[in-house]
């Protein structure tokens, strides 16, 4: 679902989420201050992703919560983030305020097979081990970077792993 998402709605749904993680909830207020927002327009786009099932309203409160489907569309843009932001600064070499500007700008249209495929590739060439049987690269192939995809079996472990990683980038 990711890619029919707008740019805006992935703020938004970030937001929640972030807010969510370091406050403890995310209120109207709350998300249109993060987002240097009205409170007006920040309710006729929580409508919006409320039409699409994306959020809720916290049973008795106004709390708005993301809903399953939220949750799981959130774990997936920050996998694509991650995964976008580390292969762009440190295989592609481009500056650290450049991949976080691309990585936020392409996050959401990032499609399944490209972001498992990122998965594996960086896995592949910042893990695999020198002699090891199913290591089929040589030591110029091998990437240092700080991202550690080694302990994952698979990306499914990784995106269940995805929490907000401190680079939110305001509207």
């Amino acid at each position: 679902m990711s890619q029919e998402l707008s740019h805006s709605m992935v703020h938004y749904l970030l937001t929640i989420h972030k807010l969510k993680e370091t406050k403890g909830y995310a209120r109207v207020t709350d998300i249109a201050k993060e987002l240097g927002l009205t409170k007006g327009s920040v309710s006729t786009s929580l409508n919006n992703l409320k039409s699409k099932f994306l959020i809720e309203e916290e049973e008795g409160s106004k709390f708005v919560i993301l809903s399953p489907k939220g949750h799981e569309e959130v774990h997936q843009i920050l996998t694509s983030r991650s995964l976008l932001f580390y292969f762009l600064k440190d295989f592609v070499g481009v500056s650290k305020d450049v991949a976080l500007r691309d990585a936020c700008l392409m996050e959401h249209l990032l499609s399944k097979e490209a972001r498992e495929k990122f998965f594996d590739y960086i896995k592949k060439h910042t893990c695999c081990q020198k002699g090891s049987e199913n290591c089929d690269i040589s030591n110029s192939e091998f990437v240092q970077t700080s991202l550690d995809l080694c302990d994952f079996k698979n990306i499914t472990e990784f995106i269940e792993q995805q929490k907000f990683d401190g680079y939110h980038v305001k509207k």
